[in-house]
């Protein structure tokens, strides 16, 4: 991309980007916040290439590595794609959701979200997604799903409880992007993301019963009875959510254990 310089003769194009000079402390921040502008006005959009790093340090007055700071920032939040090589740069890219889920993994580390909370907003979410995926499931949807179930059988017969909780995880992926709405998919995305962190760090459980529950679960998918569909995905959630919390509840008290066993200084 050119980089127009507005003079008394040359009116500045209405599509290219117009960045200023910055001052702030936090410069990397007002970057980012003058790129999410353009964008906002429709002078960047997806697939937009921004101006050569030197370029762009030069029109913001400051130094690259400011810049980078900012365009990595951009990047976390799934907003920039930094694309190395002859032919790369920085690109306006579609968005990801990226930013949600990395906030509510902060929240979840800093302890703003308890496991109790996790668990609960994703069954209010999966009660929205299921009747609206069961009202719009195609044929190839339904057929997804059922080799999802069947992959996860197997996985819970070789014993590979990794694979089978990622395959459990992708079942309601798969059903956010059956409700054709691309904000469930980014809320269910973020909420998976951080109970998967959960559930690795409460170990292996037991969750027999998951599997029956999908089958009863298809049965009313197939019939597009949601009502049905969705009474049968909360009580396996609940379940799950008991089981989930049972578990913190118990390295909890585990913890409390070994604290009180353990020797104290100066004795």
């Amino acid at each position: 991309m050119t980089t127009t310089v507005k003079t008394a003769d040359t009116p500045l194009e209405t599509n290219t980007p117009r960045f200023e000079a910055v001052r702030s402390a936090r410069a990397f921040e007002e970057i980012a916040d003058q790129i999410r502008a353009e964008l906002a006005q429709g002078r960047l959009k997806v697939g937009s290439r921004l101006p050569a790093e030197r370029a762009l340090a030069v029109q913001f007055g400051v130094s690259r590595n400011t810049l980078r700071e900012a365009l990595r920032s951009l990047e976390h939040s799934g907003l920039v794609r930094l694309q190395k090589g002859a032919s790369g740069g920085a690109f306006i890219s579609e968005g990801s959701g990226l930013a949600i889920s990395n906030s509510l993994m902060d929240l979840y580390h800093v302890g703003s979200i308890t496991p109790d909370q996790l668990t609960q907003a994703r069954i209010w979410l999966e009660s929205v997604i299921v009747r609206e995926a069961c009202e719009r499931a195609t044929a190839d949807d339904l057929a997804a799903l059922e080799r999802n179930i069947e992959e996860a059988a197997r996985a819970s017969e070789e014993g590979d409880f990794p694979r089978r909780a990622e395959l459990h995880f992708d079942f309601h992926r798969t059903l956010a992007k059956m409700s054709g709405n691309p904000i469930m998919v980014i809320m269910m995305n973020g909420l998976l993301a951080v109970l998967a962190n959960f559930v690795n760090s409460i170990g292996e459980y037991e969750n027999n019963f998951v599997l029956p529950s999908r089958k009863r679960f298809m049965k009313h998918m197939h019939a597009k009875d949601a009502e049905a569909a969705v009474a049968e995905m909360e009580a396996s959630l609940k379940r799950l959510q008991q089981a989930y919390l049972s578990r913190v509840t118990e390295s909890d008290a585990e913890r409390t254990v070994r604290r009180r066993a353990a020797p104290r200084k100066g004795t």
